[in-house]
């Protein structure tokens, strides 16, 4: 009994744990969610615009995240296949922003406003990496929690790459250019986390059938 006991205190402890680093990222996230939409009105920029929706993306993500630290690994798993299908939504946005770029308005991003809203964007991002680093071999839900912020790293180089892009060539394409890459990125994370959580169900299921 005292060694159950034990083993119930730590993982209360590591509950615990998690939930700050979630908490913590959630409101990182949140907060430059709405910067980054304000920047990329005023930047005219798809690239802001993909760091907006996934810094959105990832604060329903740990929202949801939070909501299931202690349940069970089906409930987990079924959390994960909804974080893969927000991902999936963020790419096609940023896909019609390309396409009404390309048709309707494809004025010239502004490159200041790309730069430090950028840098800003990456400094937040590797915050949450960092933060959520000691738990990215845990469980479905946490794991999936760290590929979302991974990816933002990505994200915020990319921005950064597209704002230094358009100063360069004077143009809108560099812009338009980092925006269609970052589709690759985020329907390649969705696809890896989504076969997590298959994975995951998988396991649940063989676990729950082997107690019969």
């Amino acid at each position: 009994m005292g060694g159950c006991c034990g083993c119930e205190v730590e993982v209360r402890r590591l509950q615990a744990r998690q939930r700050r680093v979630l908490w913590a990222v959630l409101a990182i996230n949140a907060a430059t969610f709405a910067g980054m939409v304000a920047a990329s009105l005023h930047a005219g920029s798809s690239a802001l615009l993909s760091g907006a929706l996934d810094n959105l993306g990832d604060a329903l993500t740990f929202g949801l995240s939070l909501l299931v630290v202690g349940a069970s690994l089906p409930a987990k798993a079924r959390v994960a296949l909804f974080k893969a299908a927000l991902i999936a939504i963020a790419a096609l946005v940023v896909a019609a922003s390309i396409a009404w770029r390309l048709v309707v308005d494809p004025a010239v991003p502004v490159f200041e406003t790309m730069g430090w809203a950028g840098g800003v964007n990456l400094a937040a991002n590797l915050a949450c990496l960092w933060l959520l680093r000691p738990h990215r071999h845990g469980d479905v839900n946490l794991a999936s929690a760290y590929e979302c912020a991974r990816n933002d790293i990505a994200d915020g180089l990319a921005v950064l790459a597209a704002g230094a892009g358009v100063w360069w060539a004077g143009a809108g394409w560099p812009d338009l250019l980092v925006a269609a890459l970052l589709l690759g990125v985020f329907l390649r994370s969705a696809l890896r986390v989504f076969r997590a959580a298959r994975r995951a169900l998988r396991e649940a299921a063989a676990g729950a059938g082997g107690c019969d």
